[in-house]
């Protein structure tokens, strides 16, 4: 059985943390707002369109 990576671990929660707290602040600067949408990922495909119209 493999042994566990303590420090890939306790660099992701690191990593985690900071992130949030990166988030947290820019909040802050921008009022508290939400954000309206989430953006759209590099996989994600806009909903087809059915331009066949006459």
């Amino acid at each position: 059985m493999a042994k566990p990576n303590y420090q890939f671990e306790k660099r992701q929660r690191e990593l985690a943390k900071k992130r949030k707290k990166e988030e947290k602040a820019q909040r802050k600067t921008t009022g508290g707002e939400p954000d309206p949408a989430p953006e759209p990922q590099p996989g994600d495909a806009p909903p087809p369109t059915d331009d066949k119209t006459p």
